[in-house]
């Protein structure tokens, strides 16, 4: 049996509306985050979930390019959900992170991903915002909505230096 063509037609949200969400920045809410270091793209699609009043966000964050030396002020954390992020484009990312709980700063680890490698911090992980590495990135973003405040920053009593990214590379 011969197979019958298919017809090919533009993704957009209208078309694709019976079938779900299309996930892009066009005509998304847009706004700075990070001390302007970085773009959010909010709230993208709706997730569906069953129970109370939390939801999942989907987002794209355009992160900006960062180089050595990297000064390590602040670090946040979310204390009602996780937080992922995953680059789209084979972006590199520098994290920063320290254990949930009170704040102990000589329990700051740093780690340098692949361009293949997301993460997800789990629920009040110390984490410093979004540090793309050499070239500006953009990266999926899962996090939580709803009720309630889901961001605390904190300024470290001793700012933290990333001196040479060289050796840390992947």
């Amino acid at each position: 049996m011969t197979p019958l063509p298919l017809r090919i037609e533009p993704l957009t949200r209208a078309a694709f509306a019976d079938f779900g969400d299309v996930i892009e920045t066009a005509g998304a809410k847009a706004f700075p985050i990070n001390a302007g270091t970085t773009t959010r793209y909010h709230d993208l699609v709706q997730v569906e979930l069953a129970g109370e009043s939390p939801r999942p966000l989907v987002n794209l964050f355009e992160g900006k390019a960062w180089h050595a030396p990297i000064e390590i002020r602040m670090l946040e954390r979310h204390p009602l959900g996780s937080q992922a992020f995953y680059p789209v484009d084979g972006g590199r990312m520098l994290i920063v992170v320290a254990p949930p709980g009170e704040l102990d700063e000589s329990q700051i680890r740093a780690f340098i991903s692949a361009p293949d490698q997301g993460v997800n911090y789990a629920r009040g992980t110390w984490h410093h915002p979004l540090l793309c590495l050499q070239h500006p990135g953009r990266f999926l973003v899962v996090d939580r909505g709803g009720d309630g405040n889901n961001c605390d920053e904190l300024v470290l009593k001793q700012p933290l230096s990333v001196l040479n990214l060289q050796q840390s590379q992947v």
